[in-house]
Protein backbone atom coordinates (compact mmCIF):
# COMPACT_ATOMS: atom_id res chain seq x y z
CA UNK A 1 0.00 0.00 0.00
CA UNK A 2 1.43 3.46 -1.28
CA UNK A 3 1.45 6.09 1.72
CA UNK A 4 0.37 9.15 1.35
CA UNK A 5 3.63 10.70 1.62
CA UNK A 6 4.53 8.30 -1.66
CA UNK A 7 1.60 8.55 -3.61
CA UNK A 8 2.47 12.40 -4.18
CA UNK A 9 4.68 11.96 -6.67
CA UNK A 10 2.44 9.90 -9.34
CA UNK A 11 -0.62 11.64 -8.19
CA UNK A 12 -1.72 12.29 -11.80
CA UNK A 13 -3.59 15.57 -10.13
CA UNK A 14 -0.03 16.40 -8.26
CA UNK A 15 1.77 15.80 -11.93
CA UNK A 16 -1.21 17.50 -14.22
CA UNK A 17 -0.67 16.35 -17.99
CA UNK A 18 -1.22 19.81 -19.71
CA UNK A 19 0.90 21.95 -17.93
CA UNK A 20 3.57 19.22 -18.15
CA UNK A 21 2.72 18.23 -22.02
CA UNK A 22 2.96 22.07 -22.39
CA UNK A 23 6.40 22.80 -20.74
CA UNK A 24 7.74 20.09 -23.22
CA UNK A 25 6.07 22.08 -26.37
CA UNK A 26 7.29 25.45 -25.22
CA UNK A 27 11.04 23.77 -25.32
CA UNK A 28 9.93 22.69 -28.97
CA UNK A 29 9.05 25.85 -29.88
CA UNK A 30 12.19 27.70 -28.35
CA UNK A 31 14.66 25.57 -30.50
CA UNK A 32 12.31 25.91 -33.92
CA UNK A 33 12.52 29.35 -33.52
CA UNK A 34 16.14 28.83 -32.85
CA UNK A 35 16.52 27.08 -36.37
CA UNK A 36 14.88 29.47 -38.27
CA UNK A 37 16.55 32.18 -37.22
CA UNK A 38 20.06 30.30 -37.70
CA UNK A 39 18.59 29.37 -41.38
CA UNK A 40 17.71 32.87 -41.92
CA UNK A 41 21.23 34.32 -41.22
CA UNK A 42 23.61 31.46 -42.05
CA UNK A 43 21.48 30.61 -45.67
CA UNK A 44 19.17 33.41 -46.76
CA UNK A 45 18.84 32.04 -50.09
CA UNK A 46 17.34 29.26 -48.80
CA UNK A 47 13.78 28.52 -48.76
CA UNK A 48 12.15 27.93 -45.40
CA UNK A 49 8.92 26.67 -44.46
CA UNK A 50 8.39 27.54 -40.96
CA UNK A 51 5.33 26.23 -40.31
CA UNK A 52 7.27 22.59 -41.35
CA UNK A 53 10.22 23.86 -38.56
CA UNK A 54 7.77 24.77 -35.81
CA UNK A 55 5.39 21.08 -36.53
CA UNK A 56 8.69 19.30 -36.62
CA UNK A 57 10.32 20.34 -33.88
CA UNK A 58 6.55 20.43 -31.98
CA UNK A 59 5.55 16.70 -32.88
CA UNK A 60 8.90 15.89 -31.50
CA UNK A 61 8.44 17.46 -27.93
CA UNK A 62 5.40 16.65 -27.72
CA UNK A 63 5.93 13.27 -28.38
CA UNK A 64 8.98 12.88 -25.67
CA UNK A 65 6.26 15.07 -23.26
CA UNK A 66 3.61 12.11 -23.40
CA UNK A 67 5.92 9.64 -23.64
CA UNK A 68 7.97 10.96 -20.08
CA UNK A 69 4.21 11.31 -18.34
CA UNK A 70 3.05 8.16 -18.89
CA UNK A 71 6.44 6.40 -17.74
CA UNK A 72 5.80 8.60 -15.04
CA UNK A 73 2.36 8.34 -14.55
CA UNK A 74 2.24 4.44 -14.16
CA UNK A 75 5.79 3.78 -12.95
CA UNK A 76 7.23 6.61 -11.15
CA UNK A 77 7.98 5.22 -7.99
CA UNK A 78 9.80 2.33 -9.70
CA UNK A 79 11.42 4.97 -11.75
CA UNK A 80 11.59 7.26 -8.70
CA UNK A 81 13.46 4.31 -6.35
CA UNK A 82 15.39 2.88 -9.47
CA UNK A 83 18.98 1.77 -8.59
CA UNK A 84 21.73 2.42 -11.25
CA UNK A 85 21.07 -1.81 -12.72
CA UNK A 86 17.58 -1.18 -13.24
CA UNK A 87 18.82 2.47 -15.33
CA UNK A 88 21.55 0.30 -16.89
CA UNK A 89 20.11 -2.69 -17.99
CA UNK A 90 16.46 -1.38 -18.50
CA UNK A 91 16.00 2.08 -18.84
CA UNK A 92 19.44 2.69 -20.94
CA UNK A 93 17.98 0.38 -23.89
CA UNK A 94 14.30 1.86 -23.45
CA UNK A 95 15.83 5.28 -23.98
CA UNK A 96 17.02 3.72 -27.61
CA UNK A 97 14.17 2.32 -28.29
CA UNK A 98 11.82 5.10 -27.48
CA UNK A 99 14.69 7.47 -29.65
CA UNK A 100 14.23 5.40 -33.00
CA UNK A 101 10.70 5.29 -32.59
CA UNK A 102 10.18 8.89 -32.12
CA UNK A 103 12.87 9.29 -35.65
CA UNK A 104 10.06 6.85 -36.93
CA UNK A 105 7.37 9.44 -36.45
CA UNK A 106 8.82 12.26 -37.57
CA UNK A 107 10.38 10.87 -40.46
CA UNK A 108 6.88 9.39 -41.70
CA UNK A 109 5.19 12.69 -40.95
CA UNK A 110 7.62 15.18 -42.34
CA UNK A 111 9.40 14.18 -45.40
CA UNK A 112 10.52 16.82 -46.33
CA UNK A 113 13.13 17.27 -43.73
CA UNK A 114 15.42 14.99 -45.96
CA UNK A 115 14.28 16.07 -49.43
CA UNK A 116 17.73 17.79 -49.64
CA UNK A 117 19.47 14.55 -49.94
CA UNK A 118 17.37 13.33 -52.75
CA UNK A 119 14.74 10.94 -52.90
CA UNK A 120 15.00 8.43 -50.56
CA UNK A 121 13.41 5.44 -49.30
CA UNK A 122 11.96 5.18 -45.52
CA UNK A 123 14.56 3.54 -43.68
CA UNK A 124 16.86 5.51 -45.76
CA UNK A 125 15.44 8.60 -44.28
CA UNK A 126 15.39 7.17 -41.35
CA UNK A 127 18.89 6.09 -41.01
CA UNK A 128 19.93 9.92 -42.16
CA UNK A 129 17.76 10.93 -39.13
CA UNK A 130 18.73 8.97 -36.75
CA UNK A 131 22.56 10.01 -37.63
CA UNK A 132 21.82 13.47 -36.76
CA UNK A 133 19.36 13.46 -34.04
CA UNK A 134 20.02 9.93 -32.20
CA UNK A 135 21.82 11.67 -29.22
CA UNK A 136 19.65 14.54 -29.18
CA UNK A 137 16.92 12.19 -28.51
CA UNK A 138 18.70 10.00 -26.16
CA UNK A 139 19.84 13.14 -24.32
CA UNK A 140 16.07 14.74 -24.06
CA UNK A 141 14.70 11.86 -22.27
CA UNK A 142 17.37 11.56 -19.97
CA UNK A 143 17.02 15.06 -18.75
CA UNK A 144 13.48 14.85 -18.47
CA UNK A 145 14.25 11.81 -16.64
CA UNK A 146 16.61 13.73 -14.52
CA UNK A 147 14.09 16.66 -14.06
CA UNK A 148 11.28 14.81 -13.34
CA UNK A 149 12.73 12.69 -10.67
CA UNK A 150 14.60 15.69 -9.19
CA UNK A 151 11.05 17.32 -8.94
CA UNK A 152 9.77 13.75 -7.32
CA UNK A 153 12.69 14.06 -4.36
CA UNK A 154 11.87 17.46 -4.12
CA UNK A 155 8.15 16.61 -2.96
CA UNK A 156 9.25 13.69 -0.93
CA UNK A 157 11.53 15.84 1.34
CA UNK A 158 9.15 18.85 1.28
CA UNK A 159 6.80 16.48 2.55
CA UNK A 160 8.89 14.95 5.15
CA UNK A 161 9.45 18.25 6.07
CA UNK A 162 5.64 19.10 6.91
CA UNK A 163 5.31 15.92 8.53
CA UNK A 164 8.20 16.55 10.72
CA UNK A 165 7.06 19.77 11.32
CA UNK A 166 3.55 18.87 12.52
CA UNK A 167 4.96 16.20 14.18
CA UNK A 168 7.24 19.21 16.54
CA UNK A 169 3.57 20.81 17.10
CA UNK A 170 1.90 18.20 17.92
CA UNK A 171 4.61 17.08 20.29
CA UNK A 172 4.80 20.92 21.73
CA UNK A 173 0.87 21.00 21.86
CA UNK A 174 1.20 17.72 24.25
CA UNK A 175 3.94 18.85 26.38
CA UNK A 176 2.08 22.18 27.06
CA UNK A 177 -1.41 19.91 27.71
CA UNK A 178 0.96 18.05 29.79
CA UNK A 179 1.81 20.87 31.92
CA UNK A 180 -1.40 22.42 32.21
CA UNK A 181 -2.39 19.31 33.64
CA UNK A 182 0.34 19.13 36.46
CA UNK A 183 -1.27 22.54 37.18
CA UNK A 184 -4.68 21.69 37.77
CA UNK A 185 -4.10 19.10 40.11
CA UNK A 186 -2.17 21.26 42.06
CA UNK A 187 -4.05 24.03 42.47
CA UNK A 188 -7.26 22.05 43.11
CA UNK A 189 -5.48 20.26 45.80
CA UNK A 190 -4.44 23.41 47.69
CA UNK A 191 -8.16 24.55 47.36
CA UNK A 192 -9.29 22.18 48.95
CA UNK A 193 -6.75 21.66 51.80
CA UNK A 194 -7.59 25.15 52.47
CA UNK A 195 -11.14 24.68 52.68
CA UNK A 196 -10.90 22.07 54.64
CA UNK A 197 -8.58 23.68 57.37
CA UNK A 198 -11.38 26.61 57.44
CA UNK A 199 -14.17 24.13 58.00
CA UNK A 200 -12.95 24.05 61.87
CA UNK A 201 -12.81 27.31 62.28
CA UNK A 202 -15.10 29.27 59.76
CA UNK A 203 -17.53 27.10 58.22
CA UNK A 204 -19.54 30.21 56.35
CA UNK A 205 -16.31 31.26 54.96
CA UNK A 206 -15.61 27.75 53.52
CA UNK A 207 -19.00 27.41 51.96
CA UNK A 208 -17.94 31.18 49.92
CA UNK A 209 -14.77 29.72 49.11
CA UNK A 210 -16.47 26.24 47.86
CA UNK A 211 -18.42 28.70 45.73
CA UNK A 212 -15.92 30.30 44.43
CA UNK A 213 -13.71 27.52 43.41
CA UNK A 214 -17.10 25.43 41.60
CA UNK A 215 -16.97 28.84 39.74
CA UNK A 216 -13.48 28.86 38.79
CA UNK A 217 -13.77 24.77 37.79
CA UNK A 218 -17.00 25.77 35.25
CA UNK A 219 -14.68 28.36 33.84
CA UNK A 220 -11.63 25.40 33.27
CA UNK A 221 -13.58 23.31 31.84
CA UNK A 222 -15.28 25.60 29.76
CA UNK A 223 -11.87 26.51 28.51
CA UNK A 224 -11.21 22.93 27.88
CA UNK A 225 -7.71 22.54 26.16
CA UNK A 226 -7.22 26.02 25.07
CA UNK A 227 -3.69 26.93 25.33
CA UNK A 228 -3.84 30.62 24.66
CA UNK A 229 -6.68 33.30 26.28
CA UNK A 230 -7.17 37.00 26.16
CA UNK A 231 -5.66 38.10 29.56
CA UNK A 232 -8.96 39.82 30.10
CA UNK A 233 -10.25 35.88 30.78
CA UNK A 234 -7.26 35.12 32.80
CA UNK A 235 -7.89 38.22 34.87
CA UNK A 236 -11.47 37.17 35.49
CA UNK A 237 -10.02 33.60 36.72
CA UNK A 238 -7.18 35.62 38.91
CA UNK A 239 -9.72 37.66 40.39
CA UNK A 240 -12.00 34.52 41.51
CA UNK A 241 -7.96 33.08 42.61
CA UNK A 242 -7.44 36.32 45.29
CA UNK A 243 -11.27 36.07 45.83
CA UNK A 244 -10.43 32.87 47.37
CA UNK A 245 -7.20 34.19 49.04
CA UNK A 246 -8.92 37.11 50.61
CA UNK A 247 -11.37 34.64 52.05
CA UNK A 248 -8.92 32.17 53.61
CA UNK A 249 -6.31 35.57 55.11
CA UNK A 250 -9.80 37.15 56.64
CA UNK A 251 -9.20 40.32 54.69
CA UNK A 252 -6.06 41.20 55.94
CA UNK A 253 -4.09 41.22 52.33
CA UNK A 254 -4.37 44.43 50.05
CA UNK A 255 -4.89 42.94 46.78
CA UNK A 256 -4.11 45.41 43.76
CA UNK A 257 -4.81 44.68 40.38
CA UNK A 258 -3.00 47.30 37.34
CA UNK A 259 -4.05 46.59 33.71
CA UNK A 260 -3.36 48.95 31.00
CA UNK A 261 -6.65 48.92 29.10
CA UNK A 262 -5.34 48.36 25.78
CA UNK A 263 -3.89 44.67 26.94
CA UNK A 264 -7.49 43.00 27.27
CA UNK A 265 -7.33 41.28 23.75
CA UNK A 266 -3.82 40.60 24.53
CA UNK A 267 -2.83 36.47 23.89
CA UNK A 268 -1.49 34.76 26.94
CA UNK A 269 -0.82 31.18 28.07
CA UNK A 270 -3.59 30.43 29.75
CA UNK A 271 -3.30 29.92 33.82
CA UNK A 272 0.12 31.76 33.36
CA UNK A 273 -0.71 33.82 36.85
CA UNK A 274 -2.34 31.30 38.97
CA UNK A 275 0.92 29.51 40.31
CA UNK A 276 2.60 33.06 40.81
CA UNK A 277 0.11 34.38 42.55
CA UNK A 278 -0.12 30.95 44.83
CA UNK A 279 3.35 30.94 45.54
CA UNK A 280 3.36 34.14 46.44
CA UNK A 281 0.92 33.82 49.10
CA UNK A 282 2.66 30.14 50.15
CA UNK A 283 5.49 31.03 50.29
CA UNK A 284 5.51 35.13 51.32
CA UNK A 285 2.40 36.32 52.30
CA UNK A 286 1.50 33.36 54.40
CA UNK A 287 4.55 34.00 56.67
CA UNK A 288 3.55 37.48 57.64
CA UNK A 289 1.36 38.10 60.68
CA UNK A 290 0.79 41.81 60.46
CA UNK A 291 -0.88 41.88 56.80
CA UNK A 292 0.67 42.77 53.35
CA UNK A 293 -0.21 43.54 50.01
CA UNK A 294 -0.14 41.80 46.69
CA UNK A 295 0.09 43.25 43.38
CA UNK A 296 -0.63 42.46 39.71
CA UNK A 297 0.29 44.83 37.05
CA UNK A 298 0.37 44.85 33.64
CA UNK A 299 1.70 46.92 30.71
CA UNK A 300 3.38 46.61 27.20
CA UNK A 301 6.82 47.44 27.07
CA UNK A 302 7.25 48.04 23.20
CA UNK A 303 6.72 44.76 21.16
CA UNK A 304 6.88 42.78 24.27
CA UNK A 305 3.83 42.65 27.09
CA UNK A 306 5.20 42.49 30.71
CA UNK A 307 3.42 40.80 33.56
CA UNK A 308 4.94 41.36 37.25
CA UNK A 309 3.40 40.24 40.62
CA UNK A 310 4.98 41.65 43.49
CA UNK A 311 4.20 40.60 47.00
CA UNK A 312 5.71 41.41 50.59
CA UNK A 313 7.17 38.66 52.50
CA UNK A 314 10.16 37.68 54.08
CA UNK A 315 12.62 38.02 51.06
CA UNK A 316 14.01 35.91 49.11
CA UNK A 317 17.10 35.91 51.35
CA UNK A 318 15.04 35.33 54.49
CA UNK A 319 13.01 32.93 52.46
CA UNK A 320 15.95 30.87 51.69
CA UNK A 321 17.26 30.76 55.33
CA UNK A 322 13.51 29.48 56.67
CA UNK A 323 13.74 26.24 53.87
CA UNK A 324 10.56 27.95 52.24
CA UNK A 325 12.21 29.33 48.95
CA UNK A 326 11.38 27.29 46.00
CA UNK A 327 9.41 27.27 42.91
CA UNK A 328 8.26 24.11 42.89
CA UNK A 329 5.25 23.06 40.52
CA UNK A 330 4.56 26.62 39.64
CA UNK A 331 7.49 28.63 38.64
CA UNK A 332 9.40 26.12 37.02
CA UNK A 333 5.99 25.04 34.79
CA UNK A 334 5.74 28.93 33.50
CA UNK A 335 9.22 28.73 32.29
CA UNK A 336 8.37 25.54 30.96
CA UNK A 337 5.53 26.97 28.56
CA UNK A 338 6.91 30.20 28.08
CA UNK A 339 9.95 28.71 26.50
CA UNK A 340 7.41 26.43 24.74
CA UNK A 341 5.03 29.22 23.36
CA UNK A 342 7.73 31.62 22.68
CA UNK A 343 11.16 29.98 22.54
CA UNK A 344 13.80 32.54 23.72
CA UNK A 345 11.21 35.80 23.40
CA UNK A 346 10.25 34.81 27.10
CA UNK A 347 11.56 36.01 29.96
CA UNK A 348 10.72 35.01 33.53
CA UNK A 349 12.73 36.74 36.56
CA UNK A 350 12.71 36.35 40.26
CA UNK A 351 14.05 39.34 42.03
CA UNK A 352 13.74 40.96 45.12
CA UNK A 353 12.29 44.85 44.06
CA UNK A 354 12.76 45.88 47.93
CA UNK A 355 13.38 44.95 51.11
CA UNK A 356 11.07 42.07 52.05
CA UNK A 357 9.29 42.81 48.70
CA UNK A 358 9.57 40.01 45.63
CA UNK A 359 8.84 40.37 42.29
CA UNK A 360 8.05 37.64 39.70
CA UNK A 361 8.25 39.35 36.09
CA UNK A 362 7.28 37.62 32.87
CA UNK A 363 7.93 38.93 29.60
CA UNK A 364 6.83 37.51 26.07
CA UNK A 365 5.93 39.06 22.59
CA UNK A 366 2.66 40.90 22.23
CA UNK A 367 -0.04 39.08 20.32
CA UNK A 368 -3.20 40.53 20.01
CA UNK A 369 -6.46 38.15 19.55
CA UNK A 370 -7.66 38.25 15.71
CA UNK A 371 -10.93 39.47 17.11
CA UNK A 372 -9.38 42.61 18.69
CA UNK A 373 -9.50 46.06 17.01
CA UNK A 374 -7.73 47.70 20.30
CA UNK A 375 -3.65 49.08 19.45
CA UNK A 376 -1.40 50.42 21.84
CA UNK A 377 -0.19 52.43 18.91
CA UNK A 378 -2.55 55.01 19.24
CA UNK A 379 -0.17 57.82 21.25
CA UNK A 380 -1.74 57.76 24.31
CA UNK A 381 0.10 56.80 27.20
CA UNK A 382 -1.68 57.21 30.21
CA UNK A 383 -3.02 54.03 31.82
CA UNK A 384 -6.45 52.74 33.03
CA UNK A 385 -6.59 50.58 36.15
CA UNK A 386 -8.55 47.56 35.70
CA UNK A 387 -12.28 47.61 36.63
CA UNK A 388 -13.31 44.46 37.94
CA UNK A 389 -16.54 42.37 37.06
CA UNK A 390 -19.59 43.95 38.80
CA UNK A 391 -20.39 40.14 39.83
CA UNK A 392 -17.35 39.78 41.76
CA UNK A 393 -17.53 39.40 45.76
CA UNK A 394 -17.28 42.72 47.67
CA UNK A 395 -14.32 40.93 49.08
CA UNK A 396 -11.86 41.53 46.29
CA UNK A 397 -13.62 44.91 45.26
CA UNK A 398 -12.59 46.92 48.25
CA UNK A 399 -9.02 45.90 47.89
CA UNK A 400 -9.05 46.64 44.13
CA UNK A 401 -7.38 50.34 43.30
CA UNK A 402 -10.02 52.47 41.97
CA UNK A 403 -9.32 55.02 39.32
Amino acid sequence: MVSERDSIQTDPQKMRFFPFLGSFMSVGLLFAVQQYLNARIYYPKTHLNPAMIIGAWEVQYSLWGLICWTLWRWHGEKLRRAGWRYLLFVMGPLSVALGIGVEMVLVGFFPQLTMARGHLSFWQRLDFSLGEEFLENTAIFWAAYAIVRGVGHYRESRQREKAMSELAVELAEARMMALRMQINPHFLFNTMNAISSLMYSDVHAADRMMEQLSNMLRISLARGSKQVITLQEEMEFIEMYLTLQDIRASGRIRQEIDIDPHLHDAQIPAMLLQPIIENAYVHGLSKVTDGGFIEVVAKPVRDMIEIAVRNSGLGLDSSEQSGTQGAGIGLNNITSRLRLHYGDQAHLELREAATGVVEVKVRFPLVFAASSELSILGGDDSRVLYEPEQSLPDELQRHVRAS
